[in-house]
This record gives structure tokens, sequence and C-alpha cells, in this order.
């Protein structure tokens, strides 16, 4: 039992301080004022969003770049609400943007996917740049995006995602969920072994969606559209899919409603990268896994008196410092340090989470936006 406890957080701990190096070692962009070189299309796939299509149109608005550079893709897949009336009224309120509506096109079993290809098909410009519905972008979204393509050879740009959140608990844990997220994701970055990124705030040309022959070969998994295309953009360009640390450039969302909702999706996540190829991503799941499940196991045991409770508190005290070093540096990255103050309820709670989730998502499967997706 010793020799067990040891090595889990002994290798647990190594891929921690690894990762906070990896997040410490990547430099924050800090662009010099430039002049916009480059052109984008905007695509945001929706389906009964109208709740959330004000925000995101609103900021769409507030950019600062100009209006003859970028044109708004929006592709409604099979939405029941009043979408058309808020579209309409934002092209009458802003008749130069360049903005179009499609209908998506549905060939696999993701839709999508489906509607990311059927707006690339038809946008006009070499950068594509995604976001989601329920997403605000920041006025200096794409002239950031521009000036680190003119810095960098790049085929793809990972930027940075974070929740908008209000002050109640289910908040605050899924914050921290999502920040050691980020966290890893800016930190596998630095170390050379990206495995993570986030379809609300990801940029790639057209070329390399082509040359990679788009989502062909994972269309069959719902989601996905982020990490799977990564991976192929990874393998046919090497060293140009680069990660945009910038705090201007994150693209903010909403948490999950209640928890049947976070729980569905983060079994969706959890399933696309139980399919991605990452050896590495694969590895820090694995490890991951063993320290919730091992404190978990741990738990039991001292409730029925098989072990001391030295155990439980040293193995839960070690862990909490270890992750505390990333959270903190990744809180304090994306300014939201508010949410560490539930740093430790959150960290009794995840463990069970955090297993259930990654259990669940080898067996169940998960709802998403009103449809129904079998493992």
């Amino acid at each position: 039992m010793v020799f067990i406890t040891v090595f889990i957080l002994t290798i647990y701990t190594i891929l921690i301080i690894a990762l906070v190096r990896g997040f410490n070692r990547l430099p924050e962009f800090n662009p010099e004022k430039t002049i916009p070189s480059n052109n984008f299309s905007i695509i945001i796939p929706f389906r009964n969003e109208a709740e959330n299509l004000p925000a995101l149109l609103k900021s769409f608005s507030q950019l600062d770049f100009p209006v003859d550079q970028f044109e708004i893709l929006l592709v409604n897949d099979d939405s029941s609400d009043d979408y058309q009336s808020i579209i309409d009224e934002f092209i009458v309120e802003n008749p130069d943007f360049q903005f179009t509506l499609f209908q998506n096109i549905r060939n696999s079993l993701s839709p999508k996917k489906d509607a990311i290809e059927t707006a690339i098909a038809k946008a006009r410009f070499e950068w594509i740049i995604t976001t989601d519905a329920d997403c605000i972008v920041p006025k200096k979204w794409l002239m950031n995006s521009d000036a680190f393509i003119q810095n960098n050879p790049v085929k793809m740009i990972v930027a940075p995602v974070a929740y908008t959140i209000e002050n109640k608990f289910l908040d605050h844990f899924q914050n921290l969920d999502f920040i050691s997220l980020q966290g890893t994701t800016i930190g596998s970055f630095g170390i050379n072994h990206p495995f993570m990124c986030n379809g609300a705030n990801l940029c790639y040309t057209k070329q390399a969606f082509k040359t990679v022959n788009g989502f062909e070969g994972n269309d069959e998994i719902a989601s996905g559209d982020d990490v799977f295309l990564m991976e192929k953009i990874l393998k046919a360009f090497p060293n140009q899919v680069q990660y945009l640390k910038n705090f201007e450039s994150v693209v903010k969302t909403r948490p999950q409603p209640d928890l049947t909702s976070l729980l569905h999706q983060r079994i969706r996540w959890a399933a696309k990268m139980g399919s991605t190829n990452y050896l590495f991503g694969k590895i820090v799941g694995i490890i991951v896994f063993m320290a919730n499940i091992y404190w978990i196991l741990l738990l039991f045991l001292a409730l029925f008196q098989q072990i001391s409770w030295q155990y439980v508190g040293l193995f839960f005290l070690v862990k909490l410092n270890v992750d505390f070093v990333l959270l903190y540096s990744t809180t304090e990255f994306f300014r939201e340090k508010e949410s560490m103050r539930k740093y430790l309820y959150s960290s009794f709670i995840y463990p069970f989470f955090s297993v259930y989730v990654a259990v669940a998502s080898l067996f169940k499967g998960y709802s998403w936006k009103g449809r129904t997706f079998k493992k």
C-alpha cells in the first residue's frame, strides 16, 4: 500500500509539474500595433440559440478589425426557435458586414462537423476561425489573431476560452474544472506535446483543412470538430500548430445550468478524447484517473477501517497542493482567482465527478443540443 501510494503520487506530481513548467515556459503574446493583413471567415454553427445569439452578434459588431476583411457565416442546424428575426435585426443594424446564413447540409453522424464543412465550402477567405453561438468574442479577437499570424509560421492557432460565471457553487466548480483543462492545454503546448483545444476559439487555414481532408475519418463521432482536426493538422504540419497565449484573445462562454447538463457535456468531451490517437493525452488521462480513483479507494478503505486515515489525508494534501500550483497560475492568467475560494470544497467533490465522467464515457451516450448520441 505504501509503495502504490508513493508511486501514484510521484507520477502525478511529475505530470503536473511538467504542465506547470510548460505553462510558464510558453510566453504571452503581446503584439505591437500592426496593419491587418489577413482576411477571416468566421464560422458559427448553431441550433436553438435564440437566447444567446444577440450577445454573440453584438460582440461581432464591436470587433476592432476592418469590416471588409472578415465575413460571418452562420450555419443553422435545424433550429426551431425564432433565430431568423434576431439575425435580420443584426443585418439591418450592421449593413456593412459581410454576413451569410446557411442551412446545414447533413452528410455524417456529426451535425457540427457537417455545419463547419458546409460553411468552409462557401467561405471566401483563407483563414477560418470558429466559435460557438453561446460565446462572446473579445474586441481584439481578429486583430490579435492577425498579428500572431504575421509573427509566426502557423497553419492552426489554438486560443483561450473561459467561463462567464455567477456566484454560485456549481459555476465555480465548473470554472475550476474548465480552468484546469485550459491550464493543461497551455502547459502541453509549452512542453511541445499539445493534445487539447477548444472549437470555441480555433483558427486554421482552409488549405490545411483541405490537405488533411477535413473531418474525414472521424465524422462518425458527434463531437471532436476541434481535437480531431488539430491532431490531423499537427501530423501534416509539425510545429505549425501554436497556442495564442493572450488575455485579450479570451473567448467567453457560459457554464452549464445544472448538474445533468454538466455531466452530459463532460461525458461528451471525455468520449472524444478517448477516440484520439494522442499518446501523451492518453497518458495524462490515465494518470489523472488513477490519482482520483485511488484517493476514492483509500477513502473507502479508511471508512471500513482497513487502513489508517493518515493515508487518505496525506494523499489528499499532496494532490491538493500539486493541483493548486497549476490552477493558481491558470486563474492568474484568466483573471479568475475568485473561484479559488471554492477550491478546497471542489477538491473533495472532483475525484468522484472525474471518475464518474471517465467511466460513463466508456459506456454511456449523451445528450447534446436536444439530440441523443449513443456510445
